[in-house]
């Protein structure tokens, strides 16, 4: 009887093998990706959509990975302006003494991670105040330069009037005007001495977004990345003008150039000039940041849509005062007409095929939002 007990047991003891433990062996093989046995090139690729943070705790797991991390192939943004994205729609900000310090101890263990893991950078963004004797931000990033690969860099997000986080005592050194002029000149100094180096370290940007003084050094060095394709300046200083040579210069010796954004702020000194762009290659203009820039000649025949906003100086003119500049200028609507003979949007809104031949209501109305002549501009307010 025992006999054939132990016999039934051995002969359902496959069958339980079978329903159980061998399907869940099945799983767990299922379950498994040799990660390691991928190519090199295509783990880096893996790692590459990783931020920065989930890249060094990558590096935590094993020895292999980090090895991996170490790579100059994942480090290819240096972007000094993360710390501060929880202030969104804010350039400067003043913090507690204790909290900048530990913002600028972690800039300063940022460049050297980046330095010691040889990066190669396509993007750089930066606000650092390039007129800060104390901290010398200017000489950081000149140390960045020097010591990675960034002779690809192709995207620059540099705002160089102000850093980004500031500490409650900031307020203590100031010495008022005169020593804001000097501040600005240092900015102006060194900004320029960054620029240079750039021209040198990094001609293939293709993409720069800065705050821009509008000096004809400064202009002179910008006309040297010839791969620009998209560019964006903002103003500097209420009270640096911008001559209408060095505008016209700047966009007619960008050949490449297809996007560009300008935020000028024309000082009261200088109402009444009005400026000329010229270029084989621009497709993509946008003045609407920009407040008493009037454009009385346009040479843009690869352009396709236009911006601009008439944006009120806060001043008062009498009407005798008023005519005597405006007679200066001529209408929007003829100066696109005539030098913008592609232009399909303005402001937003697509044009009607016949728009030069004549004018209709929309483009009417668009008009009297973006041109300062006597016709679409009869208000003593500027």
């Amino acid at each position: 009887m025992s006999i054939d007990i132990l016999s039934s047991v051995a002969i359902m003891s496959p069958r339980k093998r079978l329903l159980v433990p061998v399907s869940s062996r099945r799983k767990a093989a299922d379950d498994y990706f040799p990660f390691n046995l991928l190519p090199v090139e295509c783990q880096l690729h893996v790692f590459s959509f990783l931020n920065e943070v989930d890249k060094c705790s990558c590096a935590l797991v094993c020895l292999s990975w980090s090895c991996l991390v170490r790579s100059w192939k994942l480090w290819r943004v240096a972007d000094y302006s993360r710390r501060g994205v929880f202030h969104l729609g804010q350039e400067r900000l003043l913090v507690s003494n204790r909290e900048f310090e530990r913002w600028k101890s972690w800039v300063h263990h940022y460049t050297h991670h980046l330095i010691s893991r040889h990066a190669s950078l396509l993007t750089l963004k930066a606000s650092f105040d390039l007129g800060d004797r104390c901290h010398k931000w200017g000489e950081l990033l000149s140390h960045l330069l020097d010591n990675i690969h960034c002779r690809d860099l192709s995207h620059l997000d540099l705002n160089w009037t102000c850093t980004l986080l500031e500490p409650l005592d900031l307020g203590i050194h100031s010495c008022g005007s005169h020593q804001d002029s000097i501040t600005k000149m240092d900015q102006v100094t060194n900004f320029q001495e960054l620029l240079s180096k750039l021209t040198h370290s990094c001609p293939r940007i293709t993409k720069m977004r800065l705050h821009f003084d509008w000096s004809d050094f400064s202009v002179f060095l910008l006309t040297q990345f010839q791969q620009l394709r998209i560019l964006e300046l903002k103003s500097f200083w209420v009270f640096k003008g911008v001559t209408p040579s060095a505008l016209q210069t700047l966009t007619k010796s960008l050949p490449n150039l297809k996007s560009l954004t300008l935020n000028i702020l024309v000082p009261l000194r200088n109402l009444g000039i009005s400026y000329t762009l010229e270029s084989l290659s621009l497709e993509f203009l946008d003045v609407s940041p920009s407040k008493g820039l009037v454009l009385s000649c346009l040479k843009l025949p690869a352009l396709r849509e236009f911006r601009a906003k008439k944006i009120s100086l806060g001043i008062t003119l009498d009407r005798r005062t008023r005519l005597r500049i405006q007679s200066r200028w001529p209408c929007l609507y003829h100066v696109l007409r005539e030098g913008t003979p592609k232009l399909q949007a303005l402001n937003n809104e697509r044009l009607l095929p016949t728009w030069r031949e004549e004018s209709y209501g929309e483009l009417s109305a668009l008009l009297e939002q973006s041109c300062y002549c006597v016709q679409h501009l009869d208000s003593w307010l500027w």
